[in-house]
């Protein structure tokens, strides 16, 4: 027997995932488990060991009938006694239609499938949609996210005793989702005047960002560009907390058991997608613009002994 789970991204999403597939292959103990998902997270989850085999959807454009029609045949010829769509998406319920409709061993939001999950009406978190739609086939409760088979060693970057991880960064093209550099930088003092090095965290194309604090707290530490997905996750564990914007990065790092708070503007609503955990924090405002470092100094979650 063979099971098929499609779960194509982001990176928060993914995280927020690992549970479910954990609980998955735990139900299903014993059959072979075959993971669809997109480029970025093989390694990811790979390291998982949630799957048995991972396949990369290329995730063809209509244009392109020739890959959708050798993707379709693949899934065919798994022969899966059941389909788990943790995307949830409109490509994903083509992939439905276009294989058939195979109603009595999909597990999703398509219409017509045995195992239907609607989509919510009002603002439900994720992982509770999640939830509920593994409970139609009797999957209990998935739990939190467990990194632990995410190890790197962090040495290498000569930090601290104590720091905290600040990710400033975040979409490019959603600039709003983004508290202001300078109120990082603020932010940084405040962490040293505690006794705690701020450590940045970022992407090359978030390297304006970064600088702009160090201009200002030049104490700071960046790790900009020299972080894998298993860096973030021992950072984490090893930082005294972490604050940020609402980004790929903050998952991780939150998933990791790190104190966290993360900051929303309007452009995202935490209500659906979230870091979980009593650890985490978050703080909203309708514009980031306006939140300032005393409201966030203010919201610092409990810092975490060493």
């Amino acid at each position: 027997m063979a099971i098929l789970v499609i779960k194509h991204s982001a990176l928060g999403d993914m995280i927020l995932a690992l549970p479910l597939l954990r609980a998955i292959r735990q139900y299903h103990a014993g059959e072979r488990i075959v993971l669809l998902t997109t480029a970025p997270y093989v390694d990811l989850l790979q390291r998982s060991g949630l799957a048995d085999e991972i396949w990369t959807d290329p995730r063809p454009k209509f244009w392109q009938p020739l890959r959708l029609l050798a993707l379709l045949r693949r899934m065919r010829g798994g022969s899966f006694s059941r389909i788990y769509d943790l995307q949830g998406s409109q490509r994903t319920k083509g992939y439905y239609r276009l294989l058939g409709a195979p109603a009595e061993s999909w597990v999703g939001n398509a219409s017509g499938c045995r195992y239907h999950i609607p989509d919510p009406t009002g603002p439900m978190h994720i992982s509770e949609l999640r939830r509920r739609q593994l409970a139609l086939v009797g999957i209990p409760d998935p739990g939190l996210p467990d990194l632990d088979f995410l190890q790197s060693d962090i040495a290498r970057f000569g930090l601290p005793e104590r720091f905290a991880l600040l990710v400033p960064g975040g979409a490019p093209h959603r600039p709003a989702k983004r508290w202001p550099a300078h109120r990082f930088a603020a932010l940084g003092h405040h962490l040293l005047q505690q006794g705690i090095v701020p450590v940045l965290i970022g992407r090359a194309a978030e390297q304006a960002e970064i600088a702009e604090i160090q201009a200002v707290c030049p104490e700071a530490i960046s790790l900009c560009d020299k972080t894998s997905i298993a860096d973030l996750a021992a950072l984490g564990r090893a930082a005294a907390l972490c604050v940020g914007n609402d980004t790929g990065p903050m998952h991780v790092i939150a998933a990791a058991r790190c104190p966290s708070l993360v900051l929303y503007s309007a452009e995202s609503d935490p209500r659906k997608v979230s870091p979980c955990g009593d650890w985490v924090r978050l703080l909203q405002r309708p514009s980031l613009q306006d939140l300032g470092i005393e409201d966030v100094v203010a919201a610092l979650p409990a810092i975490k002994m060493t």
